[in-house]
Formats: structure tokens, C-alpha cells, sequence
């Protein structure tokens, strides 16, 4: 998300890199929830390593402090709370851990997939026919309970009813870490999980003839077809990695892994800063930092759009560098 989040200009921007406008998905579209799926895989083993289950509060805590976390970066730098965006992608990884927490803490495999089956049919059903952009029922829900406060005026990526299903998604993950953790491991772990990603993308797919893939809607298909890519890549990894031992390559994800939240914020807080701060040109005008940035040490000599991309990606180089270094030095920022 720091190369989708940092590009030079937003006007120059390679398509995979942008999200779908609408229905549909590109490359970008599969970010969240390969976040909100392996948030999922992770509570599957944290609270098996613990031997019992995590006291309540632990889990309040942590999910108190990333939708707080989420609601400093949307009211930076300005801090103007009458127009304070509520929904956020830290508050909807903090709503979904904490739902998904209480679910698996308290029921069994069986009434799970009870739970995640409703989920995927109820919002189908509740959310009916108008899936436009500002007609659908989540919009429109949005208006109501949280006008003022979205991201756009009419709508929201990360509003309320839409949780529902990516709370689907974090189940979707703990079932499949239970899966690991149940099997024997070795070749035949890594071919079910792959397989099972399979099935998932073939029905996410299938199911979208009627309720098309959309991430802004979060739709019952895209739970199904990015939980599926995301089943196929961690069968990949885990085959590169657990099972074949080829661990030197993920190096650069581990400096990364290891402060994920930490990098998010910082390069956000860091972006909006560097947006906020003016700098006078010849002739009277003025440009943010960053869009000099951009244009001087990148556009002027690669072109606008290879200037774009590569100043998304040095800025993902500068903060793995940062991360690098408090990897180095055993900083870990955790929740």
C-alpha cells in the first residue's frame, strides 16, 4: 500500500496501480484483503501459542488502539473533528479483528461456517438489486448514521454494513490457519490449500454473474475470490518457505512484516506532511514539498508518468531502509 498510497502524481498512475472505479478488480483490489486474511491466519496460531485464550480486554485494547490509530491519521494534520472521517482501513482491521475474536473464541468450526455462510448470503440479500454508487443500501446507510463524516460525501470504501462480509474474510483466514496448524504439513497442506484457493476464486467468480466483484462494496463474490488468491499465495509460501526451506529471498517482507502498522502510519503521517508544506516557485507561485519532490528529482528526467512510479517506488525503498534499521536494532512496534 505504500507504493499504491505515494505516487508522484495521482493524474500518472499505471492502471494496476489504482483500484477499480466500480465493479471489477485490479491488482490494488486484493491489498485489504490479503491484509484482513492473514490478520485472520495469525489469530489462528497467536491463540493456540498461548495455551488458553487471550483475556477480552487484551483484545479491546488492541482494537481500541488501531481504530484510534486510524482516526489520528484521517484527522491529521489539521485535526478538524466536525469533518473527521469515522471509517478508515485501520478501523475496519480493527472492527474485523475484534469480531472475528469473539467469534472464534466462543464458537466451534461448525457454527462458524454457520456464521460465515450468513454473512456471505445475508449481505447479498440485505443489500438487494441498486448496486450503484450512491443508490446501494451501504451508501445510503452511510448518509444516515455517518454524514459528514466519510470519504467521499455520499459513500464510503470502509463504511458500516460493508464490514459485515470483510469480517467474513478474517474468518476465511483463521479457518484456513487452523487448517495448518491441523494437518500434518509438508506437500499435502500446501496442495488443500491450494486447491481450496481453487474453489473460492472458481465461486467468487461464479456467484459474481449476480453480485459483481467489488471492493468499495465489498461484496460476498470478492470475499470469496480474494480469499481464494489469497489461499493460493500462502500455499505458495508456505511450500517456498516451510516446506522447500528457501527463506533468504523474504528477507525484504520480514523488515517489512515486522513493523507493518508502524511503516503504515509513519509513511501516511509523512506523505501528508510533506503535502502540507509549501515551497515558494519563481514567479510568485507556490507547490507542496512533495510535488517538488516529484517533479525535480524524478519527472523532470524519467517523464511524468515513469517519474510517477518511481517515486512510489523510492519511497518505498526509504521506508524499508527506516524499517531496516529498526530491524537491525530489534525495534519492534507491536500491538
Amino acid at each position: 500500500m505504500i507504493l499504491v498510497n505515494n505516487p508522484g502524481s495521482w493524474s500518472r498512475v499505471y492502471p494496476p496501480l489504482l483500484h477499480a472505479e466500480w465493479h471489477g478488480w485490479t491488482p490494488t483490489d486484493l491489498i485489504f484483503p490479503f491484509f484482513l486474511f492473514i490478520v485472520g491466519v495469525a489469530m489462528s496460531f497467536s491463540f493456540a501459542a498461548r495455551g488458553s485464550p487471550p483475556p477480552l480486554a487484551k483484545i479491546l485494547v488492541r482494537s481500541l488502539v488501531l481504530f484510534g490509530l486510524g482516526l489520528f491519521m484521517a484527522a491529521f494534520p489539521r485535526f478538524d473533528f466536525s469533518h473527521l472521517r469515522i471509517p478508515g482501513v485501520l478501523q475496519r482491521i480493527a472492527v474485523c479483528y475484534l469480531a472475528a475474536s469473539l467469534l472464534v473464541l466462543h464458537l466451534g468450526r461448525r457454527a462458524l461456517c454457520w456464521v460465515l455462510a450468513l454473512l456471505l448470503f445475508g449481505y447479498f440479500l440485505v443489500l438487494g438489486s441498486d448496486l450503484t454508487l450512491e443508490g446501494n443500501l451501504a451508501a445510503r446507510l452511510d448518509r444516515f448514521l455517518l454524514g459528514g463524516h466519510l470519504w467521499k460525501a455520499t459513500w464510503d470504501p470502509e463504511g458500516l454494513l460493508s464490514t459485515l462480509p470483510a469480517i467474513a474474510t478474517t474468518i476465511l483466514g483463521y479457518l484456513a490457519g487452523e487448517r495448518l496448524r491441523a494437518g500434518d504439513g509438508g506437500h499435502e497442506a500446501a496442495a488443500t490449500l491450494f486447491t481450496a484457493g481453487w474453489v473460492l476464486i472458481l465461486s467468487g467468480l461464479l456467484w459474481s454473474i449476480w453480485f459483481p466483484i467489488n471492493k468499495n462494496l465489498w461484496t460476498s463474490s470478492y470475499v470469496l475470490f480474494t480469499a481464494g488468491a489469497a489461499l493460493q499465495f500462502l500455499a505458495f509460501l508456505y511450500w517456498t518457505v516451510d516446506v522447500r526451506k528457501w527463506r533468504g529471498w523474504t528477507m525484504p517482507a520480514v523488515v517489512f512484516g515486522r513493523n507493518a502498522i508502524a511503516v503504515f502510519v509513519l509513511s501516511g503521517l509523512v506523505a501528508k506532511s510533506l503535502m502540507l508544506y509549501k515551497v515558494e516557485r519563481e514567479g510568485g507561485s507556490s507547490s507542496s514539498l512533495y510535488q517538488l519532490l516529484y517533479e525535480r528529482a524524478f519527472a523532470s528526467w524519467a517523464g511524468s508518468l515513469r517519474g510517477s512510479l518511481l517515486f512510489a517506488l523510492a519511497t518505498v525503498l526509504f521506508w524499508w531502509l527506516v524499517m531496516w534499521v529498526l530491524y537491525r536494532r530489534r525495534i519492534f512496534i507491536a500491538l
